[in-house]
């Protein structure tokens, strides 16, 4: 390979490194080959070790390296593409849903989801918690928001809480008419709890995807799904997923 420098641009010199390096990814490497070491990385590339780190650290916020202890840093493998579909008439826990539950308890939710729930600020409501793997990993967790008044008749169910309480709630949920649902995606960083189940870093980048659902002229559940940035994207249409092929040997689903 030979020596590549950078010349003088405008932007942040780490910056313009991270798209020379993008492009030897995309050209040079393989998923899972170990990079050269940072000293031979800088003078391939006519920088100091700090900015070199710097664009190194943005491009593994980004999905596209990994760093493992022991080993050294690596070239990750395409972003899996999570479908979250187009459908507006399904509850979650219908037969297609791809979600797991965890756990289901009773508790009083943040402010803003008690507004858009239009329940009284301290008034507890069912929140069901889900979780979801793609290709071995997880990829997203979810609290699933839904007021007593969606499910009144739980009284029956004597399961305090659990995956089994969370099944429960989800199949009294479905015998309401579902209306509607929006959805709304934001850029977040990730919550110490998030993080655990994501097994990411607190303040790791996320995509905060908001659902509501309308049932009886109100707000009937509300969806909060934390979904890993770095590993995924999130895809709307009607098919499963994105496939992109960037070369014979890589390729995302």
């Amino acid at each position: 390979m030979g020596t590549t420098q950078l010349e003088s641009v405008p932007e942040p010199k780490y910056w313009h490194l991270k798209t020379v390096l993008t492009e030897a990814l995309d050209s040079e490497f393989s998923v899972g080959e170990i990079l050269p070491n940072e000293r031979d990385l800088a003078a391939r590339f006519g920088v100091a070790r700090a900015t070199l780190r710097q664009a190194l650290e943005q491009l593994e916020l980004e999905g596209r390296l990994q760093r493992r202890r022991g080993v050294g840093t690596t070239v990750a493998p395409p972003r899996v593409g999570v479908a979250v579909g187009t459908e507006q008439h399904a509850w979650p826990g219908a037969a297609s849903d791809a979600w797991q539950p965890l756990d289901c308890d009773r508790a009083v939710p943040p402010a803003a989801v008690a507004r858009a729930l239009e329940t009284g600020a301290d008034e507890p409501v069912h929140t069901v918690r889900r979780s979801r793997m793609s290709h071995g990993q997880p990829v997203a967790t979810e609290l699933l928001y839904i007021p007593a008044a969606s499910v009144p008749d739980l009284t029956a169910i004597d399961t305090p809480s659990g995956p089994a309480r969370a099944r429960a709630v989800l199949r009294e949920l479905q015998r309401l008419t579902l209306e509607g649902q929006d959805r709304a995606v934001e850029l977040g960083s990730a919550r110490a709890d998030d993080a655990r189940e994501l097994d990411r870093l607190p303040g790791s980048p996320v995509l905060v995807l908001t659902t509501r659902f309308f049932a009886e002229g109100g707000t009937a559940a509300l969806s909060v799904a934390t979904y890993r940035a770095d590993t995924c994207r999130l895809t709307f249409g009607d098919t499963p997923g994105v496939e992109i092929h960037h070369d014979p040997q890589r390729q995302a689903s």
